[in-house]
């Protein structure tokens, strides 16, 4: 199946789906009617999930771009509240695709900034090629480094890290992101999506309800600042849950027989 929205497509195939933002005359950047867009595919995908339907999700960018940010062609900075913008447009982007319950990978070609960046971040895990670039311009703007990144990507590399890349401008390649912790593996220039595809589709047929629920379980101890007697209350209720579905019967059927387990999703 395949949906498109304007500049954004989603397809999906089995229990996976491909979320692809398409201007790529643009390096990807998104307008207010790309954002528009993609809003209304994340709804699509995210329908799609609560039926059962994809169990792990690629998002990524049309030919040698992730996302080059906002587009700001004709933007005039003085007959705007860029905090509305950030408010109505983009924040809610980044937050959907971060709640999204199923395990989500970014395929990222090219640039990664200022939103894309975000929404780069706002996946459980990165591929990038080698020389991806990844970062946010805005100290040449006057802007605020946003997008969820001074949590997103503080989280992954460090606040000092974070602070130097706001503080220069500095991009790094997918190399140095690798190597940084940014990113969750690198691969040669073009193979990004290939890569990433390989790796959601096992992510698809795992436990995924089970990925679900450390997902969760990971942003509740980040949210909340959770101790350690309220994680171990925590991870015994998500067991609870585990422990009555099918896919946690099946799972200890095949250990115990000593082959591939055959998950659902329920």
């Amino acid at each position: 199946m395949t949906e498109v929205t304007g500049a954004v497509r989603l397809d999906v195939d089995g229990a996976l789906a491909h979320l692809v933002v398409s201007r790529p005359h643009k390096r990807n950047a998104l307008d207010p009617a790309a954002a528009a867009d993609l809003s209304g595919a994340l709804g699509q995908l995210e329908s799609a999930v609560a039926r059962g339907r994809v169990r792990a999700a690629v998002v990524t960018g049309e030919g040698t771009a992730f996302c080059a940010g906002r587009d700001i062609t004709g933007v005039d900075p003085t007959a705007e509240d860029p905090g509305r913008v950030l408010a109505d447009v983009f924040n809610p982007l980044v937050q959907r695709l971060a709640d999204l319950p199923v395990p989500t990978v970014a395929a990222v070609e090219g640039p990664a900034l200022g939103v894309g960046l975000g929404l780069a971040l706002a996946c459980d895990l990165v591929v990038a090629a080698e020389d991806a670039r990844f970062g946010s311009p805005f100290a040449r703007l006057g802007a605020v480094l946003d997008s969820g990144a001074h949590l997103l990507l503080a989280e992954r590399i460090g606040r000092p890290r974070t602070l130097e890349l706001v503080y220069t401008g500095r991009l790094l390649t997918g190399t140095q992101a690798h190597q940084w912790g940014l990113v969750t593996t690198t691969t040669a220039p073009g193979r990004a999506l290939a890569e990433a595809d390989a790796l959601a589709r096992t992510l698809a047929d795992g436990p995924t309800l089970a990925f679900t629920a450390s997902k969760r379980l990971l942003a509740r101890q980040r949210d909340e600042s959770l101790g350690l007697p309220d994680v171990l209350a925590a991870e015994a209720d998500a067991q609870r849950a585990a422990g009555s579905s099918a896919d946690y019967v099946e799972g200890f059927a095949a250990f115990q027989a000593k082959r591939a387990p055959r998950f659902t999703g329920s």
